[in-house]
């Protein structure tokens, strides 16, 4: 058992602590404090990733006590890919709210540690309760985050946010509810087990509470209709906390997996496949409707981040390794990508005077070049257009369909999605770049305020140029998440167990 399974969600915990009694005597020390320890982070996930890489899954008790008793982490391939990508683009939008925006509110930079803190415990638990724990841990520094810097669009947008999650929450303690009156017990391994052995009596109460489960994981990853409020809630967030928020849909798709992957499996209690299938490509179509008809950036960045969680919802639907796989490849490049749209609108609106990142022809980004080329690379990687990594992820969802029972359904609303975000990104760089008028008198971006765009598109950039690499890292993910059986014998053996 190595102690540093609990170290991601240990040390923003502590660091927000630290950050609180900096904030009262040594304000100026809080954002460099926060960048050492989400420097920290990246390399503690960095290491996590390479120890799941042998394909143990790695177990940590707290207090030592035996599973399903005590509270249990476990670290396997998926956990590991997810704590690392979190941390990366932690540290870029850390980067991205440096020149700025972390002085426009007085707990900034503690709220942005209990988030991440939240992220990875969501990913580390091993216990569907402490997954509701940790949701709200994350839910509530998300709402700080969104008002950070206040406003009016803000604060409407936060009540929204917070009313939405708050039902949310609820549903999640009543299938938390039905689950522990069926079966005795909220451990996920052990749930497992129980679940296959359970009763006919007992297969409505468990139907019943996986659905509610997945209305709430479906809530959280923002699946149409029930992710209506993103477009406009991330658009009134501030650029960095937006592109931090680019991670927390992945959150509601990895409880996804995670629970169906594990619990309700097998013909008497999987029943999510074609609802996930039949709701993701729903997904996928209105959200790129919604991306063709958005009148500013930061919208059609917002409905870019649905059009990423109906394609993922939809590939999981098809239930096959292959599939998984290819969602796994998929998930980071449409992550970074997204995370990069939201940070370039602030760029460009901060030079284009009062009409700001709306879709209207105006005055020249003082910049155009540069910025007109980030746009570019953003562009092309969401459209899924070759050669960047947005192509190969969905070359290999794609692929991985061929005779799959909904191939046909899944090739013509993807190809489809991806001719309508053709179209959306050559109305917004015409607007933006091509139909203008000379450029405002004002400063020109600096290097840092132009890295962490840079940074995530250079990373998406990479995860094309290891295509490889990377698919065998997720294929070995999807392997590894359709063998339960060795997160069973790990978390309630207590000996970490490898995937086949």
């Amino acid at each position: 058992m190595t102690h540093w399974l609990i170290a991601p969600i240990v040390l923003p915990l502590a660091t927000a602590a630290a950050l609180l009694a900096l904030g009262r005597r040594r304000p100026a020390w809080q954002l460099p404090v926060n960048l050492l320890a989400t420097a920290a982070l990246v390399a503690i996930s960095g290491g996590l990733l390479a120890l799941a890489d042998d394909g143990l899954v790695q177990v940590y008790r707290l207090g030592d006590w035996p599973a399903p008793f005590g509270i249990v982490l476990a670290l396997d391939r998926l956990a590991g890919l997810l704590l690392a990508l979190t941390a990366g683009l932690a540290l870029v939008a850390l980067l991205a709210a440096a020149p700025r925006w972390h002085r426009r509110g007085a707990f900034f930079h503690p709220v942005f540690q209990v988030q991440l803190a939240g992220l990875a415990g969501a990913f580390l638990t091993g216990d569907l309760f402490n997954l509701f724990v940790f949701f709200e841990v994350l839910l509530i520094a998300s709402y700080g985050l969104l008002l950070h810097g206040g406003g009016k669009a803000r604060l409407h947008a936060g009540l929204h946010y917070v009313t939405l999650n708050l039902v949310g929450s609820a549903l999640f303690l009543l299938a938390l509810g039905l689950l522990y009156g069926a079966l005795g017990t909220l451990n996920m391994a052990d749930l497992a087990v129980k679940a296959a052995q359970a009763a006919d009596a007992d297969l409505a109460l468990l139907h019943n509470a996986g659905l509610l489960l997945l209305v709430v994981f479906g809530l959280k990853a923002a699946v149409l209709p029930l992710g209506l409020w993103l477009p406009t809630t991330y658009s009134a967030a501030s650029a960095p906390v937006a592109a931090l928020f680019a991670i927390m849909t992945k959150v509601g798709i990895y409880a996804i997996v995670r629970v169906f992957s594990l619990i309700f499996v097998g013909e008497r209690l999987a029943l999510a496949q074609p609802l996930l299938l039949a709701l993701g490509l729903f997904t996928v179509v209105a959200a790129s409707l919604g991306a063709l008809a958005a009148g500013s950036l930061a919208r059609l960045a917002g409905y870019l981040t649905l059009v990423s969680a109906g394609t993922l919802l939809a590939t999981l639907g098809l239930a096959t390794p292959g599939a998984l796989g290819a969602a796994l490849y998929y998930l980071p490049q449409s992550t970074l990508a997204v995370a990069a749209l939201f940070l370039l609108t602030e760029l460009v609106a901060r030079q284009r005077g009062a009409l700001r990142d709306t879709l209207k022809p105006g005055p020249a980004p003082r910049q155009t070049a540069l910025l007109g080329g980030l746009f570019l690379l953003a562009a092309v990687t969401l459209a899924g257009l070759p050669p960047l990594s947005g192509f190969v992820g969905k070359l290999l969802i794609l692929r991985s369909a061929i005779d799959q029972p909904g191939a046909a359904a899944l090739w013509a609303v993807l190809l489809l999605s991806g001719l309508l975000l053709v179209v959306a990104f050559s109305r917004a760089g015409s607007q933006l770049f091509w139909k203008v008028s000379p450029a405002l008198p004002g400063a020109r971006h600096s290097a840092l305020a132009l890295l962490p765009a840079g940074l995530l598109l250079a990373a998406c950039l990479a995860l094309a140029l290891a295509a490889a690499p990377v698919q065998r890292l997720t294929e070995a993910t999807a392997a590894q998440l359709h063998a339960p059986a060795a997160y069973v014998q790990a978390v309630l053996g207590g000996q970490p167990a490898p995937a086949p």
